[in-house]
């Protein structure tokens, strides 16, 4: 069964921390972009994050460009998101997902569950 588990969510401070993970289960993600998606109650769905299979390519939200880093261990068959100085409006469920190919688009095959990440003092 081809399954991403999504960990690391939590409650943090404004100005705190958190890293995501997404493991591959079933499957290796090493041939695929892998992205980052979040969506906040009463919003659309918003592009956070997209790395390329080989980690040669990433890019960002405006919104997080400069305090979010994306990066893979293929290793690990796993994805790290890591957040910092957390603001209030980055609250949401964050979701992981994988491309269709080995760079980033805007399409997305296999789902996380989700992971929730409330920044709140």
């Amino acid at each position: 069964q081809l399954q991403l588990v999504e960990s690391g969510g939590g409650l943090v401070q404004p100005g705190g921390s958190l890293r995501l993970s997404c493991a591959g289960s079933g499957f290796t993600l090493d041939k695929y972009a892998i992205g980052w998606i979040r969506q906040a109650p009463g919003k659309e769905r918003e592009g956070v994050s997209c790395i390329s299979s080989s980690s040669r390519r990433t890019n960002y939200a405006d919104a997080v460009k400069g305090r979010f880093t994306i990066s893979r261990d293929n290793a690990k068959n796993t994805v790290y998101l890591q957040m910092n100085s957390l603001k209030p409006e980055d609250t949401a469920v964050y979701y992981c997902a994988v491309g269709q190919y080995s760079y980033c688009t805007s399409f997305y095959s296999t789902w996380g569950q989700g992971t929730q990440v409330t920044v709140s003092s």
